[in-house]
């Protein structure tokens, strides 16, 4: 086996790993994961708010 024929399989299974990654990134199956992980600052936001809020009205 050569350098050339290394050279070869990496670059398939380099491609390969992409094409893996980018299949499971637009599947059905990891979309609920996806667009929970983007709520995640607003939902964080709106915890710390709330507990300031409740901190205020319990202090005056």
């Amino acid at each position: 086996m050569d350098i050339d024929s290394v050279r070869s399989l990496v670059t398939v299974l380099g491609m390969t790993c992409f094409l893996a990654i980018v299949f499971w990134a637009y599947s059905r199956s990891a979309k609920k994961g996806f667009e929970e992980a983007a709520m995640l600052p607003f939902h964080e936001d709106d915890e710390v708010d709330s507990q300031s809020a409740s901190r205020s009205h319990t202090q005056g």
